[in-house]
C-alpha cells in the first residue's frame, strides 16, 4: 500500500477487505501516511502498530517534509503548508484555527521520531520497495534519498532493471494516462505503481504480488471493489 494521506476510514476498511493477518502476511507500506486527508495523527498511530506487528513501513515524500518543517530547515515550513500540511496539524489539535504551528502534543513527538527512523527503500532478490521510485542510473545504495521520494518520469520511462520495482507517489491515472483509472499500474519495464490517488478522489490500492491481485476501497466511500 501507498499514499494513504490520512484516510484512516480507508485503511482500516482495506486492511479489513484483504483480510490482513500478520502472523501469515508481509505488509509494506510505501509511505505518505500524512497531509492533505483528515486524520494524519490517526493514521501514524496504526501504521506504528502495523510496525510493531511486523510490516515494513517506508518513508515518503510528505513524511520527510514533516520532518523538515519540524527540523527548521530552510524554506521547509512553507512548502509544507503548500502541501497539505494544515489537516496534518488540526488531526492533533482541531481547535488550531488562527495560526497553524507544530503541535506540543506527546503523540506528535513520538510520531516524528517514528517517522526519522523509517528507511527509504527495501530490496529482495528479486522487487525493489521503495515510495517513488529510482534512479535508472545508479545503485539504489548510492542514491540520495531526495530521488527516493521524489523522482518522476526519469524513473518512469528510464528504468530497464531486472528488479521489479513497487513504488507510489504518482498517482496511477498519470501513469495509466487515464483521468479515471485509479488500478494498480503494470508497466513493460518492470515497474509496478500502486497510487490509486485516494486523496484526489481515488481509490487506496493493495496489491498483493502472489498472483498481482490487487484490492482497493473507493476514496470517501463505503463502496469497496476488488479486481483480480
Amino acid at each position: 500500500m501507498s499514499d494513504i494521506h490520512g484516510a484512516l476510514k480507508q485503511l482500516n476498511a482495506l486492511l479489513d477487505k484483504v483480510s490482513y493477518d500478520p502472523n501469515v502476511d508481509q505488509l509494506i507500506l510505501l509511505g505518505d501516511y500524512v497531509d492533505r486527508g483528515p486524520d494524519s495523527c490517526g493514521v501514524l498511530n496504526k501504521v506504528m502498530s502495523l510496525k510493531d506487528e511486523g510490516a515494513i513501513v517506508l518513508r515518503g515524500n510528505h513524511d520527510d517534509m514533516l520532518v523538515a518543517a519540524v527540523d527548521g530547515e530552510p524554506s521547509a515550513w512553507d512548502r509544507w503548508m503548500r502541501n497539505g500540511a494544515e489537516k496534518t496539524l488540526l488531526s492533533y489539535d482541531a481547535t488550531m484555527t488562527d495560526e497553524l504551528s507544530l503541535p506540543k502534543s506527546d503523540a506528535f513527538q513520538a510520531h516524528v521520531e517514528f517517522i526519522k527512523g523509517l528507511d527509504y527503500y527495501y530490496e529482495t532478490d528479486s522487487h525493489i520497495f521503495v515510495h517513488a521510485g529510482v534512479d535508472p542510473e545508479l545503485p539504489i545504495d548510492e542514491t540520495d534519498s531526495h530521488e527516493l521520494v521524489w523522482i518522476r518520469s526519469k524513473f518512469h520511462d528510464g528504468y530497464h532493471g531486472q528488479k521489479t520495482v513497487v513504488f507510489g507517489h504518482t498517482p496511477t491515472p498519470n501513469l495509466h494516462d487515464d483521468s479515471e483509472k485509479y488500478d494498480v499500474y503494470f508497466g513493460e519495464n518492470n515497474i509496478i505503481g500502486v497510487d490509486g490517488g485516494a486523496v484526489y478522489g481515488g481509490q487506496l490500492n493493495c496489491l498483493e504480488l502472489s498472483g498481482n491481485k490487487m484490492y482497493s476501497v473507493k476514496s470517501n466511500q463505503n463502496e469497496t471493489s476488488t479486481v483480480g
